[in-house]
């Protein structure tokens, strides 16, 4: 397993497999671009299906583990089933996904291998929902949701951004998930660089104390040195708050730990609900395990990053060559390419900007 210079090991990759979507969601950095007719072949830009199985099998030959197919919509892609049946036997699978498309190819892409699936909801209100991204896709997406449990993809994660708009539908998802079994809820913080709206971040603190408060249990995970709340459906408000070890890295935990989709003794619903929060957050960038692969072949050692995009070429010989670099050149993005400032501001590094100081515009948060 290759390992960058800050003794972070690539253990996944992150695969867009094209840039169209047929949401428009308010805080997206693409902004439904593209032909979103329905799936379709590989467009011009995109790699081809081909292309997208070699780069896998040279990731796998450098150990990575785990492959996450997003987009845009991924499954904008025809392929993707084909594309998933021809990954590495022994790598996990996993989409992220608004849904729409999963009724009818759910139990398809299980059978090709797919073993987990991300899904985008923001509001529980069909309204709130066509507010947010802009389409009318609502019981769509509950019917995909529906869909992939049955499939045998449980659980299934939903993902929530964050933000003023949404802030105060958090709660309602918390009991969604814990009474719903095989369901759990992954809460994105809003990164106000991509949609120009400084005004709609909060917080993201004040989640993590009221998770706290309301949680049976708390963990942490090692992957982005993220928190974990697992929350009864009828535990109150403000009621017992748990704490966690005080010692840094691995796994934290307190109390006892439910199973994930399970029933709690009582009958009660228990969810686990996860915060991933990388804004200002070195330790979140100091456990960072991924590169991305961007649609039209380039690869990228900093999510946040357009700076550092290498090209993977034509052949495996590339590939592997740009995969070294990649790894080669990954830098923390904050705590190393963002430093903190002596008012507390985090302040571009100037080590890596170039000569005109040009920076690299932001990209959305990783979730898994």
């Amino acid at each position: 397993m290759l390992e960058d210079e800050f003794g972070r090991e690539v253990s996944g990759v992150r695969v867009s497999l094209t840039d169209r979507c047929n949401f428009d969601c308010v805080y997206c950095h693409n902004e439904g671009l593209g032909d979103t007719r329905g799936p379709m072949d590989p467009q011009d830009d995109e790699l081809s299906t081909d292309h997208v199985v070699q780069f896998l099998e040279v990731a796998r030959e450098f150990d990575v583990e785990a492959v996450k197919f997003t987009g845009g919509e991924p499954m904008l892609r025809d392929d993707l089933e084909e594309i998933v049946r021809r990954a590495p036997a022994d790598m996990e699978v996993s989409m992220t996904t608004n849904g729409t498309f999963l009724p009818g190819r759910a139990e398809g892409l299980v059978e090709a291998g797919l073993e987990r699936v991300n899904v985008s909801q923001d509001a529980l209100d069909r309204d709130a929902f066509a507010e947010l991204t802009q389409s009318g896709a609502y019981e769509r997406v509950l019917e995909g949701v529906e869909a992939a449990l049955d499939a045998g993809l449980a659980p299934v994660k939903l993902n929530m951004v964050v933000f003023e708009p949404t802030a105060g539908y958090v709660p309602g998802m918390v009991d969604h998930v814990a009474e719903n079994d095989g369901l759990q809820l992954q809460l994105i913080e809003y990164m106000p660089e991509l949609a120009g709206h400084p005004e709609w971040a909060i917080d993201i603190q004040r989640v993590h104390d009221w998770l706290e408060d309301r949680a049976d249990h708390v963990e942490t995970r090692e992957m982005h040195d993220r928190r974990r709340y697992f929350v009864s459906s009828e535990a109150s408000e403000g009621g017992t708050a748990t704490s966690m070890a005080a010692a840094d890295g691995g796994e934290r935990s307190s109390g006892p730990r439910p199973d994930d989709g399970v029933r709690a003794d009582d009958g009660e619903g228990v969810g686990m609900v996860e915060i991933v929060d990388p804004v200002g957050n070195a330790k979140f960038c100091a456990n960072c395990h991924r590169v991305r692969l961007t649609h039209d072949g380039y690869l990228k050692g900093c999510l946040n990053r357009n700076d550092d995009l290498v090209a993977i070429g034509e052949t495996k010989e590339s590939m592997r060559e740009a995969f070294r670099k990649t790894v080669a050149e990954r830098v923390p993005y904050y705590g190393e390419y963002m430093i903190e400032g002596a008012d507390g501001d985090w302040e571009f590094n100037e080590t890596y900007m170039d000569s005109e100081g040009d920076r690299a515009p932001y990209e959305y948060a990783d979730e898994d």
